[in-house]
């Protein structure tokens, strides 16, 4: 019997050309690059060929989050700048978020955020450090409603290698066109590709549609910095796999379709509720090489960071090997790469 390979970080390290990182979007929408990697030898597509990959019956689930403008600059008590990325606004009203300063100001520490009121900005009362994050984020108290304020003062949270400012491109195209439910500091980028004639040729094809939510935070970014996979941690998601989605993925079942998700934070969607039976809640799920899927037959993903949570999760479904030679495929067919770039369907390794 033949033991299960044991994966280390540096297995799913790639190198990858500074040129093939997508600083714009595609002029339109679907006018992105699919690779089709359903098959043994990998297929160059376009992105508006998607319904002709998929059946009648299937059953494509899509994260309806909406991207915040989540960035936020400032000023210290001092006169010092710093910035804020808002993590998570919490029931309360208050929120947790990311900071950077040249040092960190103390406890009860009011800061002028966007200019300060005096210059039609807001304040923000720093509360102490957000228990929640092991420290790593702080907690604070904005002058106002919390989304109302980053939509009129923050800009949009563009991923670090994305290196241009973010400008009105951005706040159209890094959002889907279908985000409903603010909470997000990075899209769902598999999404990105979807316009309304892809959704109307699919649902023409008789593919029906379904939602899951799962907020992406700042961590999915971060690569993973131990070489033993089991010494990472995970950051957390808010998640939510509606009771209309739940059915939905049974009537596909009995009727013999695919379940096709729509970017790995449908899939961390999906399968933090299989695994756990909770329909909504925080999710540290690490999906890797040997994780048992039990509901994602399908994924549409984009191409992701080396020695990244996200590298790993596509490689357990589609298989390491196969995964690792379709990005060889796609660095030497000069695929555009994250974020803003092109998509690649998979299907599950059976």
């Amino acid at each position: 019997m033949t033991c299960p390979r044991t994966y280390a970080t540096s297995d799913f390290d790639f190198d990858l050309p500074p040129q093939l990182i997508a600083q714009h979007p595609a002029a339109t929408r679907s006018a992105s690059r699919l690779l089709d990697g359903t098959g043994a030898a990998p297929a160059d597509r376009r992105f508006a060929d998607l319904p002709g990959l998929l059946r009648e019956g299937d059953l494509l689930v899509l994260n309806d989050t909406q991207v915040v403008k989540a960035r936020l600059f400032g000023e210290k008590p001092s006169g010092g700048k710093l910035e804020l990325l808002v993590e998570r606004v919490l029931a309360d009203g208050t929120v947790a978020a990311h900071m950077r300063a040249s040092k960190k100001p103390p406890v009860g520490a009011r800061l002028r955020m966007a200019g300060g009121t005096e210059q039609g900005g807001f304040e923000a009362e720093l509360l102490g450090r957000w228990p929640q994050a092991d420290g790593a984020l702080f907690h604070l108290r904005f002058s106002g409603d919390a989304y109302a304020l980053m939509a009129a003062h923050g800009h949009v949270p563009l991923p670090p290698y994305i290196t241009h400012a973010d400008g009105a491109e951005d706040e159209a195209r890094y959002q889907t066109v279908f985000a409903a439910r603010p909470g997000a500091v990075a899209a769902p980028t598999a999404s990105l590709h979807f316009d309304e004639a892809v959704l109307q040729a699919l649902a023409a094809r008789g593919v029906q549609r379904a939602f899951v939510t799962l907020h992406v935070g700042a961590g999915t970014f971060q690569p993973v910095k131990t070489e033993r996979l089991s010494e990472h941690q995970m950051h957390a998601e808010r998640y939510d796999v509606p009771a209309a989605t739940q059915e939905a993925i049974a009537a596909c079942r009995a009727r013999g379709g695919r379940v096709v998700a729509a970017g790995t934070t449908s899939v961390r969607s999906l399968e933090a509720w299989a695994a756990t039976g909770q329909a909504r809640g925080d999710t540290r799920i690490f999906i890797t090489p040997g994780f048992r899927f039990q509901v994602a037959d399908m994924l549409l993903t984009n191409f992701h960071l080396p020695r990244s949570t996200l590298m790993m999760l596509v490689s357990a479904f589609a298989g390491h090997a196969h995964v690792m030679a379709l990005y060889r495929h796609a660095i030497a067919q000069r695929y555009r790469f994250f974020s803003y770039g092109d998509a690649m369907l998979l299907a599950r390794l059976a």
